[in-house]
């Protein structure tokens, strides 16, 4: 019954954070679509709206099948090892960076089977860094949190569930806990 709050958690936890990009993705479309750049800090950041129908830093532009079937398979590994996961409050840290890369990975699939494209808009002008969305910023904070909780908090043995593709030694999946 435990580990159905968590789960039931977890799913509304997605489910707000597509809102919100999806959100964020309308109101580009209407309020930054065919217009100039919306300018938030003067040569530092603004909103310009941007149909990429590739995937990070525009590659393999144009090739929406391939991408939709790659993203599609991410996904479905993402929820695997969510699943894998104890649900012990020692494996929350890494259970939100899978929620986040989940979310940010939905979010740009959503855009891409509804449009040929996704809907990016935010872009740092002193760097002159490839326009991106909120699902980027998602994914992006959760590998990230993912990152520094391998480099430094878990044990290489703790990090078995994650990265490895079997059964535990024991013969259990880590849900059978």
């Amino acid at each position: 019954m435990k580990n159905m709050k968590y789960y039931i958690l977890s799913i509304i936890s997605v489910i707000v954070l597509l809102f919100f990009d999806q959100y964020t993705k309308l109101l580009a479309v209407q309020k930054l679509k065919g217009k100039d750049s919306f300018v938030i800090i003067n040569k530092v950041l603004e909103f310009s709206y941007l149909e990429n129908t590739g995937a990070a830093f525009s590659s393999f532009s144009g090739r929406q099948v391939f991408l939709i079937i790659l993203t599609s398979f991410v996904i479905a590994v993402l929820v695997w090892k969510y699943f894998q996961l104890p649900c012990e409050k020692r494996y929350m840290g890494m259970k939100i960076g899978l929620i986040f890369i989940l979310s940010g990975a939905v979010g740009n699939l959503v855009d891409r089977i509804r449009f040929h494209y996704v809907v990016d808009f935010i872009y740092f002008v002193p760097i002159d860094f490839p326009k991106f969305n909120v699902a980027d910023m998602y994914i992006t904070v959760g590998v990230a949190v993912l990152a520094v909780l391998m480099f430094f908090f878990y044990q290489e043995e703790e990090l078995e569930v994650l990265l490895s593709f079997k059964k535990e030694p024991d013969g259990k999946t880590s849900t059978d806990r």
